[in-house]
């Protein structure tokens, strides 16, 4: 027959349950830590890079990309509608201030010249037609004129004649009346022409006006095509390189429509293009280091380009040093926005190790071993890293990624 146990004995044997647990689980953690002190892990020297602490500047920028061009390029447009007979240079060569480096077909634009010639002067013509029919016409109102103030004179006189006589008895009352009306409707005739003189010279100087003025107009178009006649042979107006010529001999060509491009190789500026989410943070004269064959040439930001395509913004640079020897036409670079400057700080090369600024563990090498240490970062670039504590001039530290070892305070290295 079973015997119940009592509550004392379940409680003691639950305790030593509890026990047993415990103790078991206090002799894991001490065998997980004694592993893990008495168990390094280790690191080959050739695994990893390092760097030395060193004191100097600290730019933080902000990446870009650039291209170089020549910071002065002439475009070369055509003067009038032709066609292209033959070039004289190709892209890449020299070009000397007033070489000639292609020439137009300018036959039918010689022909358009020919023709205004012939409308020139036949307006001219038709000016001095015109001088001398108004003249003729004017004349004539001129004489008609004087014609009229004649016979108003001799009115004038059978008037007075007309009253004498009634005064004195040879005459009645209806003569006196008939000379006057005569009179007055001889004076009325004669305002009338004067009017029509009036209205006939200032009709004359405004059909004269504006026949100078279409034969101005005319004379202007005909200056202009010669002028322009004159450019049809495609010379250089400065030294430079042919960056670029058409060479499709024979094409036709509109006025205006591209021929060369001549660039001034001795000084270059550098087209910069950024993600608009910083355009923001641009602004004219921003320092500005561009990377050209691992050398830096310093600049700022000469002018930000208000349009922005397909999410970028570009900017143009202005170099200080404008012909450095490593600057090539249409070669890409790095371009780094300079936000801020720190001087003579602990800095460090960057690296992999570097997961931006804040707080952050890195490892010290000394005496073949690497050591945990936290450190502030601030400041960084593409080159530096700032460190603001817990490391002096001179040390070494692993810039390699140190992801895998982050719980490692000491790490041996083979």
């Amino acid at each position: 027959m079973d015997k119940e146990i009592s509550p004392a004995e379940l409680n003691r044997a639950r305790r030593k349950r509890l026990l047993i647990a415990a103790a078991c689980a206090v002799v894991l953690i001490a065998g997980f830590l004694i592993f893990r002190y008495a168990v390094k892990p280790s690191l080959k020297a050739s695994s990893f890079t390092t760097a030395v602490v060193e004191k100097g500047d600290v730019d933080n920028t902000i990446s870009a990309t650039g291209e170089i061009l020549p910071e002065f390029e002439e475009v070369i447009t055509s003067p009038i509608n032709a066609s292209i007979r033959e070039v004289h240079l190709d892209a890449g060569n020299a070009v000397a201030s007033g070489q000639s480096i292609l020439q137009l077909d300018k036959t039918a634009a010689q022909t358009e010249y020919e023709k205004g010639k012939f409308q020139l002067e036949s307006k001219l013509n038709n000016l001095r037609k015109l001088k001398l029919e108004l003249g003729k016409s004017y004349f004539d109102l001129q004489s008609n004129n004087s014609i009229k103030q004649l016979r108003i004179n001799s009115l004038r006189a059978d008037v007075e004649n007309a009253r004498r006589l009634f005064k004195a008895g040879g005459g009645t009352r209806e003569d006196v009346e008939q000379a006057e009306m005569e009179l007055k409707v001889a004076g009325l005739e004669k305002e009338q022409l004067d009017n029509e003189v009036r209205s006939k010279q200032q009709t004359m100087q405004v059909e004269i006006r504006e026949s100078e003025i279409a034969i101005a107009i005319q004379r202007q178009e005909l200056q202009t095509l010669l002028r322009k006649l004159e450019q049809a042979s495609i010379i250089a107006t400065r030294g430079g390189v042919v960056t670029w010529v058409n060479r499709n001999i024979g094409a036709a060509i509109r006025e205006g429509e591209e021929l060369a491009r001549i660039a001034d190789l001795r000084s270059f500026k550098v087209t910069g293009s950024i993600s608009d989410t910083y355009l923001s943070r641009l602004y004219s004269g921003m320092p500005v280091l561009v990377r050209v064959n691992n050398e830096d040439i310093r600049g700022t930001i000469a002018t930000i380009h208000p349009a922005v395509q397909n999410g970028v913004a570009t900017f143009d640079i202005t170099l200080r040093e404008r012909n450095h020897k490593a600057l090539r036409p249409k070669m890409k670079t790095d371009v780094f926005l300079v936000t801020a400057t720190a001087g003579n700080v602990l800095r460090v090369s960057n690296g992999p190790a570097f997961k931006g600024s804040g707080t952050q563990d890195i490892f010290v090498v000394s005496n073949g071993k690497a050591y945990r240490r936290r450190v502030h970062t601030g400041m960084s670039n593409f080159d530096y890293v700032e460190l603001k504590d817990n490391v002096r001039a001179g040390e070494v530290v692993i810039t390699s990624d140190m992801t895998e070892y982050k719980h490692a305070r000491e790490i041996d290295i083979q």
